[in-house]
């Protein structure tokens, strides 16, 4: 009874409570940690396991951490004096690595089984689980006119090989402690994040970052040709960082969503053809196009079905997909004449 009365209740964060964000040299993660510091919060405990100098942001003010999350024994060090605790630490990358490491990916079980006890043995009064999309039943994927999946879709089970079945097992573990031990969990299933300070070369960019790099080579090189991966119908629905790090403290912060995965996405569906559209228009130029069908490629179509997030939390994203791949490809323009440059870049 205590549990359903406190489900109807939102609760503001403690801006001096200890806040530790795993991953947080990585794309996602390094923006949630500094939407938390530009927010006012006091404490923030950033960890990866990349060296500083690579990791994608430095906020200033930030106890910074050099662990990796999959041993037992940083775990705990990361967590010690936790408030709350943000897991968006993974071994992962685009389609391309998804399928060719899934051995990388499902690995990444050992950071959250880790992380969530340590969470619990300090005291931490919320949990946050970064999941994804890859989560569904990947037969309701398997036409680019995909109807949008509901939070429902991910049952009877058959998550994409590898790192879909890491994030459900994943999933399941965040909702036993809090079913057995009480821990107030939070679950967010991803729909492809994108924008700046995050990965856009190297074999782990998603392909917004990837096409956008393509058509600044193109420019750049003369070669107006662009090669696009299998042939250019699959459909997907983008999430522009911004929205993503404001969903997340939403999330994280709503009694109703405890233990409960949610959906957090946007619902423009787009081929990826239209995507590369997007990106010419942007680049202000017109590019051959030659198709892999040989590469990695993922499900025929996926989309967010986004009811469930406005009913309760009446989130949309506020960024359109031009709109936020302008931003993108300008930093990756910046990222790319610099490295041309000689100069240190992330990737």
């Amino acid at each position: 009874m205590a549990r359903q009365s406190a489900a109807k209740k939102k609760v503001e964060p403690d801006k001096n409570g200890l806040i530790v964000v795993g991953g947080a040299g990585g794309f996602i993660a390094g923006a949630l940690v500094r939407y938390f510091h530009d927010r006012g919060f006091t404490r923030i405990r950033a960890v990866d396991k990349k060296p500083l100098p690579e990791w994608y942001q430095h906020v200033p003010g930030v106890e910074s951490l050099c662990l990796d999350l999959s041993e037992q024994e940083n775990c705990e060090r990361a967590c010690e004096g936790a408030y709350e605790v943000y897991n968006l630490a993974a071994d992962m990358g685009g389609m391309g690595f998804i399928e060719r490491f899934r051995i990388e990916c499902l690995r990444s079980v050992l950071i959250n089984t880790h992380l969530i006890e340590a969470a619990n043995r300090a005291g931490a009064q919320r949990y946050f689980y970064s999941s994804s999309a890859c989560a569904y039943n990947t037969e309701l994927q398997k036409d680019p006119k995909v109807r949008a999946l509901k939070e429902s879709d991910a049952y009877p089970a058959m998550a994409e090989r590898g790192y879909g079945w890491e994030k459900l097992f994943s999933e399941m573990v965040c909702q036993e402690y809090w079913a057995e031990r009480g821990m107030k969990t939070f679950i967010a299933r991803f729909h492809n994040v994108y924008g700046p300070h995050g990965t856009w070369d190297g074999g782990r960019e998603k392909a917004p970052a990837a096409i956008s790099r393509k058509v600044i080579e193109a420019k750049d090189t003369g070669n107006h040709t662009i090669t696009i991966w299998g042939d250019g119908t699959p459909t997907r629905s983008f999430m522009y960082i911004d929205d993503c790090v404001k969903g997340i403290d939403m999330i994280a912060h709503c009694e109703e969503l405890i233990a409960t995965p949610i959906n957090l996405g946007s619902s423009e569906l787009v081929s990826i053809n239209e995507l590369v559209d997007i990106v010419e228009t942007i680049g202000r130029i017109k590019l051959k196009r030659e198709y892999d069908p040989t590469a990695p490629r993922g499900v025929a179509g996926r989309n967010s079905d986004n009811t469930m997030i406005q009913s309760i939390l009446h989130w949309e994203p506020r960024t359109s997909l031009r709109k936020g791949m302008a931003k993108t490809y300008a930093w990756i323009a910046e990222q790319y004449a610099d490295r041309k440059a000689g100069k240190r870049t992330v990737s």
